[in-house]
């Protein structure tokens, strides 16, 4: 019985975090204008509206360069330069592509390798909505004591209150939780040991960022 009590305790505990989760998430959008930080990071998602959205706040000034981590290696770069809006010239001379991020851990270390190297303290992060608080807390992770400014891009399904009637967004939003709910016990063991190893940019990678350029 006392075994019974304590499963239903933590489906409970689950249950509750998911919807103060899913709360956060919402939380992020509608995102405002945020003030100019020394660059912007965009990790690739399913659709182009986070690089979209990227490419704005470049256009704002919002920062000095763009990174878009995670750009799938069998796209050129001239044929993301005409997917995206904007000036070809902005992002001929201000837009760097990091190929070698397979995932959100290394996305968060192709966006510390490309910080460090351009000793940014001060970033605007872009991603989609329900994937923002998994996303802050692999850069932070990968990137300790530079300043992360979220700028989600809005998720419509998961922003309605009556998301979790729904499979598909009630799916998204387990899922990404889940996910969340991994990294924090990660961080929490590392911190339990005193031990925070550096990340590879994933499970084969050099750390490798490439200038877009009128020639590509």
């Amino acid at each position: 019985m006392k075994f019974l009590s304590l499963i239903a305790a933590v489906i409970l505990m689950w249950l509750a975090g998911l919807f103060v989760f899913a709360g956060r998430v919402q939380n992020f959008t509608p995102a405002q204008d945020p003030e100019r930080a020394d660059a912007i990071v965009a990790l690739t998602g399913p659709s182009a509206e986070r690089v979209n959205a990227a490419i704005r706040l470049l256009e704002l000034d919002k920062g000095d360069r763009l990174l878009i981590s995670g750009v799938n290696r069998d796209v050129r770069r001239g044929e993301l330069r005409d997917l995206t809006p904007g000036s070809s010239k902005l992002f001929n001379c201000c837009v760097d592509l990091g190929f070698e991020a397979e995932n959100t851990v290394g996305n968060a270390s192709e966006i510390a390798a490309w910080a460090r190297r351009n000793n940014y303290k001060r970033l605007i992060v872009v991603t989609s909505d329900y994937h923002m608080p998994r996303s802050l807390l692999e850069v932070r992770s990968a990137l300790p004591g530079v300043v992360m400014v979220p700028y989600a891009v809005a998720t419509p399904t998961l922003d309605s209150p009556d998301w979790w009637q729904t499979e598909k967004s009630a799916r998204r939003m387990v899922l990404e939780y889940s996910k969340y709910l991994a990294v924090l016990g990660r961080e929490a063991w590392h911190k339990l040991r005193g031990f925070h190893p550096e990340r590879p940019l994933n499970a084969a990678s050099g750390g490798h960022t490439q200038t877009v350029s009128a020639e590509s």
